[in-house]
């Protein structure tokens, strides 16, 4: 692979603890949420990272594709859902559910923009035959 960009980042005290990129931008206290036993939902947590990540991801993926097919849209949106379950070896898993919304074009052109975006998008790539990734599109405008 060659490389085109390359960032860090380092955590302490796992999921009740810190993390800090090596440019600081992201410095943030993570907690366990209340649905693994956490005390609430006021803080960030690991699923919550990927899921802005994967989704940030995605919509460029999907407007890449857009532009390299030369389609007119309105602006797309894209929303990741990430969840965080047991498999059947004893340890843990994820699952994605990614829904995008992409205005101005028929539902068929959507789907089919959906899943070009899933064959460029490098979270798409990295996850492929690792963890479920479920796919939806709407094309409602704003």
């Amino acid at each position: 692979m060659k490389v085109l960009y390359s960032i860090g980042a380092t955590a302490t005290g796992g999921r009740n603890g810190h993390v800090k990129s090596e440019n600081e931008v992201l410095d943030l206290e993570v907690r366990m949420p209340k649905g693994l036993g956490g005390t609430n939902d006021d803080y960030a947590n690991p699923e919550m990272l990927f899921a802005a990540g994967y989704s940030a991801c995605f919509d460029s993926a999907l407007n890449l594709v857009i532009k390299q097919n030369r389609i007119k849209t309105g602006e797309t949106t894209v929303t990741a859902k990430v969840s965080l379950g047991q498999i059947e070896n004893g340890g843990f898993g994820l699952a994605v559910d990614l829904h995008a919304n992409i205005p101005g074009v028929s539902m068929e052109e959507a789907r089919s923009l959906i899943e070009k975006a899933h064959q460029v998008c490098p979270y798409s790539n990295a996850t492929r035959g690792n963890i479920e990734v479920n796919l939806s599109v709407t094309t409602a405008e704003s």
